[in-house]
């Protein structure tokens, strides 16, 4: 997969600054992708905000657990949405994060999860999005 020197510095910078991230579709099950990506943005000292409605109020890895973007007080500081769900769930996802996260800067969806129109709709706004790729593996790189 060729990385674009643009999007690598994007994601250098990113990697530099992002200090609250919101992540959609995190699991409290830790053998899921979603966890081991949390708890590597937690180790890097990332404060992590978990997205499950199935698990609202409750709690992932010390952080409570909101059903939806549009819950997270705008004091948290929601700097990056990570997108844990599939393709066709990002359009909505993205659409909340814009309406409701005043901070927001980028928007991250996992491997093999995209949507082009979205990612439009966000970078139309000033927001960075990064496609199809993993923070715990793009992270390192520039760490």
């Amino acid at each position: 997969m060729d990385i674009h020197t643009d999007e690598d510095h994007d994601i250098a910078r990113i990697a530099r600054d992002t200090k609250v991230v919101a992540m959609v579709g995190l699991s409290p099950n830790e053998a899921r992708p979603s966890w081991g990506v949390a708890r590597y943005l937690q180790s890097q000292g990332i404060r992590v905000i978990p997205i499950n409605p199935g698990h609202d109020g409750q709690t992932i890895l010390g952080a409570r657990v909101y059903a939806t973007l549009a819950d997270i007080p705008a004091a948290e500081g929601v700097q990056l949405v990570d997108i844990f769900r599939r393709s066709d769930a990002v359009g909505q996802v993205v659409d909340e994060a814009l309406a409701h996260l005043p901070d927001l800067q980028v928007i991250w969806t996992q491997l093999g999860v995209r949507d082009d129109a979205a990612a439009e709709r966000a970078r139309a706004r000033g927001i960075t999005v990064v496609q199809d790729r993993c923070p715990k593996i793009e992270f390192p790189r520039h760490l």
